[in-house]
């Protein structure tokens, strides 16, 4: 390993290294605009600006120079002071004034750089350039005057993105960075090129002009709008959710996250239950929640064992568990969260899980994918698969041709391929090291599990385990753990004609599944669980509750609440400990630590910190498969009842998915 001295202190660093990062393992700060620690390296701004000896009697870009054995680096000699200063003076001199107005202000990398390495005075007096608007579709907001051409939305669009819609055109003062034939960006991950823009030139549009960074309170939570779990932040103020952020987890979602879980906020406060309604002679009526309950109550008396809950989608495990809890005291099992008739053996959860890490997708030499089309069910599991393309691995799948953002070679739509493999696809599996399989749902449901468990062999060796099973529902894991599911899925409830079916935020139950039941609906959203209840109690959202949640992994991970539900709404749980009351039969907790207490009392392994060691045990099933496979997601920005309520995802619907074109104002 090289041995370098940054500012007179001797330090060892990884072989490979950039002085850069030589001088941040120093614990040296060095400005820089181009340079992103996961996108390639460009060199372009010159702000890293260092003295590097032996070398030149001139500053030295370092993120673009190797470390070597024996350098000396001098990062706050005046050499390197006054060259800063030049390149500031430089960037600045097209800027535009538009701090105040700019929502980038107060976390602007510009601003904050200006500050610490600038002069503070300009020397220039020549008309700043103006560059015209660019159009990026219903996520981005671009003010390309501000743009000072760092190329990191270019590089993320085509390393991370894998969907290389933005370039650069013409020379010198005239660049400006465009999307091709000025288009909607159409990657599902185009957010986040609003959070590596160093300036205010690419920003949310949804979010333009809402609010200011010092306004916001800071919450960290988990994403629900996929099984994967990514660690996100939302911005608070007041008694509403303002914006979600990504946070760092290299093992989950890195520092990405996707449009949906990005966007989907405005429709935390829009279309929401806010009180009691009792459906009478065929309508619904507002009712108090003595009334709601009284009726809840009578109706559980009534049915006796005859009570079945069906699970949503974006469910915390604690909410879930009052639930089952509450089903116990009636002397009922009749607990379901496949919503949508999927049937698959549950007597194995490491069977059911990712046993492949998510981080170490990245490093597969050959990938099968039945039945999954990752880039909807899981976009931070895709970038994954994205970079062992990107590495070399070869990609194989069954299903319908779609596009990944990676080179694939699909084998066609039928199930029974994958007891049979082509010859090219069975012997790049044989030779890998590293090979992986990825079961999504559109395999699940039918019947698949067998056949994929069977051809398993090839997939797991010593130190690897490369059988996957994809989910695309946040609340799957933790709802298998706590026995959501019955053996024939939701056509056993249906053949015990429950007489009392609880909809918990289950918005994706077919119209008529149980007609002759009495349905409580307890959710958030007025969608369709709403639509076809007799009563319909409000519920919390999942930003304002905490809540326990396991991904596909099978890790366990804990978000905070961030703001109280609106009206008369109720945390979940409370509205089961009070109907409990009214039964004679009250649950055994009185507070939420109670409630999360008892739950890992009886499921220790949501308890736990991290995955779950579940140790791998296929089970013995039918391996018989055939017939053509489908993907379960039909629109990727409309996938559950929060999203259907939000303006920003109906937008994205229309014209990323359906092809709808929207004319600008000044058009």
């Amino acid at each position: 390993m090289p041995k370098v001295t940054v500012d007179g202190v001797e330090i060892e660093v990884p072989q490979g290294a950039t002085v850069l990062q030589a001088c941040e393992l120093a614990g040296k700060e060095i400005p820089r605009f181009c340079y992103h620690e996961r996108l390639s390296i460009a060199g372009n701004c010159r702000m890293c600006l260092v003295e590097v000896a032996p070398g030149p009697p001139k500053p030295q870009a370092s993120c673009a120079l190797p470390a070597a054995d024996g350098q000396t680096i001098k990062t706050d000699t005046a050499m390197v002071k006054k060259a800063r200063e030049g390149v500031m003076e430089f960037l600045l001199i097209n800027h535009p004034l538009d701090c105040p107005i700019c929502d980038q202000g107060g976390e602007c990398d510009l601003q904050d750089q200006a500050m610490a390495y600038g002069r503070s005075y300009s020397r220039y007096d020549e008309n700043k350039r103006a560059v015209e608007d660019k159009y990026m579709g219903p996520v981005i907001k671009t003010s390309m005057t501000r743009c000072i051409q760092c190329t990191r939305c270019i590089r993320f669009a085509d390393e991370v993105a894998g969907t290389p819609e933005i370039g650069m055109l013409y020379r010198g003062e005239d660049s400006q960075i465009t999307s091709y034939l000025e288009r909607a960006l159409t990657s599902e991950l185009s957010g986040n090129l609003a959070d590596i823009c160093p300036v205010g030139a690419l920003l949310q549009r949804p979010q333009s002009f809402e609010s200011r960074p010092w306004e916001l309170r800071k919450v960290p939570a988990i994403d629900v709008m996929d099984a994967v779990g990514s660690n996100i932040r939302l911005d608070v103020r007041q008694r509403q959710v303002m914006r979600i952020l990504p946070r760092t987890n290299d093992a989950v979602n890195e520092e990405w996250i996707h449009d949906k879980t990005r966007h989907h906020v405005d429709a935390l406060v829009r279309n929401r239950l806010d009180r009691p309604w009792i459906r009478e002679n065929g309508k619904l009526r507002a009712a108090t929640w003595n009334e709601a309950l009284e009726a809840f109550a009578k109706q559980l008396k009534s049915a006796g064992k005859k009570v079945a809950a069906i699970a949503g989608d974006l469910l915390d495990a604690e909410t879930m568990y009052a639930a089952k809890k509450l089903l116990a005291g009636q002397g009922s099992k009749l607990l379901e969260g496949r919503q949508t008739g999927l049937d698959y053996d549950v007597s194995s959860l490491s069977a059911l899980r990712f046993n492949t890490p998510i981080a170490d997708l990245e490093n597969a030499d050959a990938i099968l994918l039945v039945g999954s089309n990752p880039r909807w069910e899981a976009p931070l599991v895709n970038t994954r698969l994205r970079k062992a393309a990107r590495k070399g691995a070869k990609v194989f799948a069954i299903g319908p041709v779609a596009d990944l953002a990676f080179p694939v070679t699909w084998l066609g739509d039928d199930l029974k391929l994958i007891g049979k493999l082509p010859k090219e696809a069975a012997d790049a599996i044989a030779k890998a090291e590293r090979p992986v399989m990825i079961v999504g749902p559109g395999a699940l449901g039918k019947g698949a599990l067998g056949a994929a468990l069977k051809a398993s062999g090839p997939f797991i060796k010593t130190g690897w385990n490369g059988f996957n099973t994809l989910h695309i529902s946040a609340a799957r894991m933790a709802g298998l753990i706590l026995g959501y599911a019955q053996k024939g899925g939701i056509a056993d409830i249906e053949a015990a004609k429950p007489e009392l079916v609880l909809l918990l935020g289950a918005d994706e139950v077919p119209d008529g599944k149980f007609d002759k039941a009495f349905k409580v609906y307890v959710g958030h959203h007025g969608d369709k669980g709403a639509k076809q209840a007799d009563l319909v109690l409000p519920a919390a959202a999942w930003s304002e509750k905490h809540g326990t949640y396991v991904n596909i992994e099978g890790r366990v991970q804990r978000g905070e609440r961030a703001t109280f539900p609106p009206g008369d709404a109720r945390e979940d749980w409370t509205i089961f400990r009070a109907v409990s009351d009214l039964t004679g039969k009250p649950l055994p907790f009185d507070r939420f630590d109670q409630l999360r207490a008892a739950m890992v009392a009886d499921h220790p392994e949501l308890g736990t910190d991290g995955v779950i060691d579940w140790k791998w045990s296929a089970p013995k099933l039918d391996a018989k498969a055939e017939g053509p496979v489908g993907y379960a997601i039909k629109d990727f920005y409309l996938t559950n009842a929060i999203c259907r309520a939000s303006p920003t995802m109906q937008r994205c619907s229309e014209e990323l998915v359906h092809g709808q074109s929207f004319l600008e104002a000044a058009e």
